[in-house]
């Protein structure tokens, strides 16, 4: 059986247009760090084009094996044409830090980044899949909350899209100054941006004790 060493090591673009030709040496194509950039957001952007124009949409988003999945209104537009098999693309940004450089066009961020391409699918199993999104926001509070009626499931479509056309790019790390620019008398460095928890603020109308997962919430 290969390693994640190995898988890593061989990792290369699915398609052509997921090879990074900007700054290579920052991409990433195995399905870990995919995966955990994916894991670490709850939001994505969809990105497609219609009759109107271009498009991109934020949305909530979650991971179960090799799909990302999304939900929304049967009415809204963005499930319209994805679900006539609309090419889109997928997006998901993290923002580690700002990176100040010497050299003002040196400067640049440290971030970790992901893009899908394909098309989406519908979910049959939307109350499965509604329940893994619930999970995604908080562990055990799918099993304390009023489950969706056949109104509210019948309203909402479900869909996904497959990981297999993707690619990651990352970048960590200090400024990377031209040799000639060392000397200039400027600070620099990295001004790290960490997502921080803030305190539950309990709905003014809740009497019942916070759970686990909102007592570890910070």
């Amino acid at each position: 059986m290969e390693t994640d060493s190995v898988n890593d090591a061989i990792a290369k673009p699915a398609t052509d247009r997921t090879r990074v030709r900007r700054i290579a040496e920052n991409a990433r194509y195995d399905r870990a760090t995919l995966h955990a950039i994916v894991d670490a957001a709850y939001l994505c952007h969809v990105a497609f084009a219609d009759d109107a124009g271009t498009h991109c949409i934020p949305t909530a988003c979650w991971r179960e094996q090799d799909h990302l999945y999304i939900h929304g209104s049967n009415g809204g537009r963005l499930i319209k044409l994805l679900q006539k098999g609309t090419q889109a693309c997928v997006t998901i940004t993290h923002l580690d830090g700002l990176v100040l450089a010497r050299s003002a066009f040196n400067h640049s961020m440290n971030y970790r980044s992901a893009v899908v391409y394909g098309s989406f699918e519908a979910v049959h199993d939307k109350r499965g899949a509604m329940a893994a999104f619930m999970e995604h926001i908080a562990v055990g509070r799918q099993a304390e909350i009023r489950a969706g009626n056949a109104k509210e499931f019948a309203a909402t479509t479900v869909m996904r899209i497959a990981l297999n056309e993707a690619a990651c790019k990352v970048r960590s790390g200090p400024p990377v100054d031209d040799e000639a620019d060392l000397q200039h008398p400027v600070w620099a460095g990295v001004l790290p941006l960490v997502a921080g928890r803030a305190p539950p603020i309990p709905d003014a109308r809740c009497s019942e004790a916070p759970p686990g997962y909102v007592k570890q919430w910070v």
